[in-house]
């Protein structure tokens, strides 16, 4: 049995795991998971087949950082093009935002 690499605590179990990227589920493809802190590994081919499916789906890439900036006496967080024309946002669009743990967490309203 492999010893896991990350917590080297578990051993590598072979599963098949769904794999999700931004939310949008990519499908199922094999690997190992540790049996200790859950992580899973993939070989390079399967990740190759992972990359392909969110390129189809439009999502690969979609992950930018940005600035916070001042407007007013608020904050403002700009969106990225590509993430803007992938969620059709226009302006005057309504979204709802919350904090989430760490994360701030903005919603597109329909």
């Amino acid at each position: 049995m492999t010893k896991c690499p990350i917590c080297e605590k578990g051993t590598l179990k072979p599963v098949i795991e769904e794999h999700k990227m931004f939310g949008v589920i990519l499908g199922n493809y094999p690997g190992e998971k540790c049996t200790s802190c859950g992580e899973v590994f993939t070989d390079s081919s399967v990740m190759e087949r992972i990359e392909t499916v969110a390129k189809q789906k439009g999502i690969w890439g979609l992950g930018k950082k940005t600035k916070i900036a001042k407007a007013g006496n608020s904050l403002a967080v700009r969106i990225p093009q590509e993430v803007a024309k992938y969620l059709k946002l226009k302006i005057g669009k309504e979204a709802y935002i919350h904090p989430e743990q760490n994360k701030l967490v903005i919603e597109v309203c329909e």
